[in-house]
């Protein structure tokens, strides 16, 4: 069967450097038995998977072409093959237990694909993926940085994230026009957050969709009394500037002085 041919709509760049794609196998490590690979394409990251005793391997793939391809040269996931778009799946209905992700992620979702790991975060034990350099960046990078954002926060809550290595251009067909970086998400020891989740969501992204204003200005749709804590320093400061902890704290703040009916 021939080669799947690469689709720009699914942000499709087939991984071709076989020592990169056994390197992001190796990286899953002491995963749960039950593993999902997100995008498989025409397999070059699943060979080393299936040889892996040590995990359950299922696999999501949108493209139909794609799936053809993967049941012509991988019998062995027969049965295996989620045909549909990850994004949509009920990964808890689907997968009870805890469970694992990996792939070279489709850059058009890699984003999607790591909030989708954070909403289902009680049951993802890591993620390895390849994204863009400049989403990987931001997943793992510290305060201070301009690249900390919003998934920054949430994710670094729940887990701990490590950026692995960078990938260049010209080891995809076709070469996306940025670089590659392969990260690792494992999950941390906490369960439930030092304030209301919901409430330290909504201060996060309200506080980075206007990163280059002052807490103090950001975060003004958000109801609590303003008045009795605007003078505080915390609010003179950009998002970049805080720490994931100290969101929390500024959550648990907030929530302790709710706007007077």
């Amino acid at each position: 069967m021939k080669r799947v041919r690469a689709k720009k709509h699914l942000g499709q760049h087939f991984l071709n450097d076989l020592s990169i794609a056994r390197r992001i196998a190796d990286s899953l490590q002491t995963p749960p038995a039950h593993v999902i690979e997100v995008g498989p394409g025409m397999g070059v990251l699943t060979q080393f998977l299936v040889q892996r005793t040590d995990i359950d391997l299922q696999v999501v793939e949108i493209d139909t072409e794609s799936v053809d391809y993967l049941n012509v040269h991988y019998p062995q996931l027969a049965g295996r093959i989620i045909e549909g778009d990850f994004l949509n799946l009920d990964l808890g209905a689907m997968f009870p237990e805890r469970f694992s992700i990996i792939g070279n992620f489709p850059y058009n979702i890699s984003s999607q694909i790591f909030f989708k790991a954070f909403d289902n975060r009680n049951q993802v034990r890591s993620v390895v993926g390849m994204v863009q350099r400049e989403v990987g960046q931001r997943i793992t990078s510290a305060p201070g940085s301009k690249s900390f954002g919003i998934l920054s926060v949430l994710l670094q809550s729940f887990f701990d994230a490590e950026y692995l290595f960078t990938v260049d251009e010209h080891v995809f067909t076709p070469p996306p026009k940025v670089k590659s970086a392969v990260i690792r998400l494992e999950r941390n020891n906490v369960n439930t957050l030092p304030c209301n989740e919901a409430l330290f969501i909504r201060v996060v992204k309200a506080a980075f969709n206007q990163r280059r204003k002052m807490m103090r200005n950001s975060l003004r749709q958000v109801p609590f009394n303003h008045d009795a804590l605007m003078h505080l320093p915390v609010f003179n400061l950009r998002p970049e500037q805080m720490s994931v902890s100290g969101f929390q704290e500024l959550t648990s703040l907030i929530q302790e002085h709710p706007l007077c009916e």
